[in-house]
């Protein structure tokens, strides 16, 4: 185990997510702020664990080419960036292998490089800033926390900003001082002012100033408007209400001092309305070309229903709604909900619906309509995909996900749980939204894997069993009507671990159930098998498939599995049978998998049995016609 406060010499072979440098020391991982690969150093250890130890930079033994001097002054002490002391390029290249590295680690993939839309330029690139306000000897100031602290670090100059926000930063300070206006303190809940909020239309040029405050009411608001008229641009004044404990920088509630309350900007040629809670990405010219890589990888029709999950203003849902037949939005905020509606309208968009609700409980209920999606776009936060969302993907099964990630750790990790669902990764790309600072978009694309299964593959007696059913139910043979059942007819089964029924509807035979211990069906590997536990396998005939397994039909036939102890009914549908396709997925189906059967493809779809299920459940209401 290293020692704490010991100094010790080791080359940096790494890069940590959030961009330190990473030597490995007599075995034990030390994390080295401000280091750069390759670099020969003297490292004094500050923290030492069993397998991990955090260190500090002394001395630089061998300098790497990679390393510059900062542009920022404050670039030590401010938590707002992470790479002055490297250049562009390395910056880059870190970010890409970050993203790769995440994707191979927990996801499983093995992918030699991931290619990332590098930004132009680093300089005043953000359209939005957010300054805690703090006070020191009876002065206000405003800048950025310290890393990893509340202490507020003063920037008169940020160069990642445009210049024009300090400039209204400063108006607002020199405000706040002149009226001895109070600054919040977050242990004593006392003080007025918290944060000060700017936001900028990169095409329209129009400012939104947003006045974050602990009350309800601003001193002298005529004379804080008068100053900022002078600032080119200046189109709104809005004060955002916050009066909870914490560092939350915006409250529920907004208030327009001046103007309307938000801005106007342009993305992919569309106009977006932008209030002080509408999520838009920050950096405009690398966001166009995120989104417009986002888009080609949805390879998107005119046929295609395409719901975007967490639409924020609708930015990507309108960008792609000339190329889909309809888009659907949802979002929680319902501020940006409205926005994204009145985007719609401000953009004649016809083909477009916004919904506001949580992403994963949205979908679900979309999915419980019969709203099946081919293509679906998620650009979750950077908690990623919760398990709801994750389960409504499945269970609406579409031809493509394309996932927009803001974190490369979340993003593996439901790449990973949707590849267990039957998708694979098609493509992984990053981009550079955030130069000088550790956070990295991506954008993957994921469809569903084919799974080749044929009957005729799986154990011989079962593929007998099922194959052979079809002849004699069709011709009567060995079928006995069954007065408890209306509907349902028996058979006598070659095989004692079968028990088997024939499906009938108006006394023609349409189909069999075949009801198999689950412990049989080890073949069939796209079904997790329960030991000793019993499943049913559903097969249409193939003169039936044009309607497939009517609402009527699965009133009958899921009370009596649930009676003979079944934990899931299976079933195939053929892919261009959609009405039938929708009517399982009302009913709560789930696609597994696809198949090739009798030289068609198929969906292979499940449904957990519950014991407690009523045949109400499903009904006329919810049929499709």
């Amino acid at each position: 185990m290293l020692q704490k406060n010991q100094i010790y010499e080791a080359t940096v072979c790494d890069y940590t997510a959030e961009g330190q440098g990473i030597a490995k020391i007599e075995g034990c991982a030390v994390f080295i702020p401000n280091a750069v690969v390759g670099e020969r150093v003297r490292v004094r250890i500050e923290k030492a664990q069993k397998t991990w130890a955090a260190g500090k930079l002394v001395e630089i033994l061998e300098k790497s080419p990679h390393r510059v001097n900062r542009e920022c002054p404050v670039a030590k002490l401010c938590g707002g960036c992470d790479f002055w002391h490297m250049d562009y390029e390395e910056e880059a290249w870190l970010k890409s292998d970050r993203v790769r590295q995440a994707l191979n680690r927990i996801a499983g993939e093995s992918l030699d490089r991931v290619p990332i839309l590098a930004a132009p330029t680093y300089n005043g690139y953000r359209n939005k800033a957010q300054y805690p306000v703090a006070q020191e000897k009876g002065r206000a100031f405003a800048g950025f926390f310290r890393a990893g602290t509340h202490q507020v670090v003063e920037n008169k100059g940020c160069l990642i900003l445009p210049p024009v926000f300090d400039r209204i930063k400063n108006i607002v300070i020199d405000y706040v001082n002149h009226y001895r206006i109070s600054v919040y303190d977050e242990s004593l809940h006392k003080g007025l002012m918290r944060h000060i909020y700017i936001r900028r239309g990169e095409v329209s040029g129009e400012i939104l100033v947003c006045l974050c405050v602990n009350g309800r009411k601003l001193p002298h608001p005529e004379d804080l408007i008068a100053r900022l008229q002078a600032v080119p641009g200046f189109a709104t004044l809005v004060l955002s209400v916050n009066t909870k404990p914490g560092n939350t920088v915006l409250g529920e509630e907004c208030i327009p001092l001046f103007g309307p309350g938000y801005i106007t900007d342009t993305l992919c040629d569309l106009t977006f309305r932008l209030s002080p809670h509408s999520f838009y990405q920050i950096n405009h010219h690398q966001a166009q070309r995120l989104y417009r890589a986002a888009i080609s990888q949805a390879e998107i029709t005119k046929d295609d229903l395409v719901l975007d999950l967490y639409c924020g203003v609708g930015t990507i849902t309108l960008a792609m709604a000339s190329a889909a037949g309809k888009v659907i939005g949802v979002e929680v905020v319902e501020q940006a909900v409205q926005d994204a509606r009145e985007n719609a309208l401000r953009n004649g968009i016809t083909n477009a619906e916004f919904f506001c609700g949580d992403a994963g409980q949205a979908a679900l209920e979309l999915q419980r309509k019969g709203i099946i999606p081919d293509v679906v776009i998620v650009d979750p936060p950077r908690k990623g995909l919760n398990e709801d969302a994750i389960d409504a993907l499945s269970q609406m099964a579409p031809r493509r996900i394309v996932y927009v990630s803001c974190d490369p750790a979340t993003l593996a990790r439901d790449v990973s749980l949707l590849k267990q669902k039957g998708y694979c990764l098609q493509s992984a790309q990053a981009a550079d939204l955030f130069p000088r600072c550790a956070h990295v978009e991506s954008v993957v694309c994921l469809s569903r894997e084919n799974v080749e299964w044929d009957f005729r593959n799986a154990r011989r007696d079962e593929a007998q069993a099922v194959l052979s059913l079809y002849q004699r139910a069709r011709n009567n043979e060995f079928c006995t009507w069954n007065d408890s059942y209306p509907g349902m007819g028996e058979i006598e089964a070659d095989i004692e671990t079968n028990n088997l029924y024939v499906l009938t509807h108006e006394r023609k035979i349409v189909g069999a159930i075949s009801i198999v211990p689950e412990n049989e069906l080890d073949a069939f590997d796209c079904w997790t098998c329960k030991e000793g536990k019993e499943i049913a396998r559903v097969v249409i005939d193939e003169e039936y498939q044009g309607n497939g397994l009517s609402y009527e039909m699965l009133e009958k036939i899921i009370p009596i599995l649930c009676e003979k102890g079944c934990v899931s009914i299976h079933l195939s549908v053929v892919k261009t049978n959609l009405p039938a396709y929708k009517t399982y997925i009302k009913a709560g189906f789930t696609t597994v998998a696809e198949a090739q059967m009798y030289g068609n493809s198929y969906y292979l779809m499940e449904k957990v049995l519950d014991a407690n299920f009523h045949a109400d459940e499903l009904n006329d209401e919810t049929s499709i016609d």
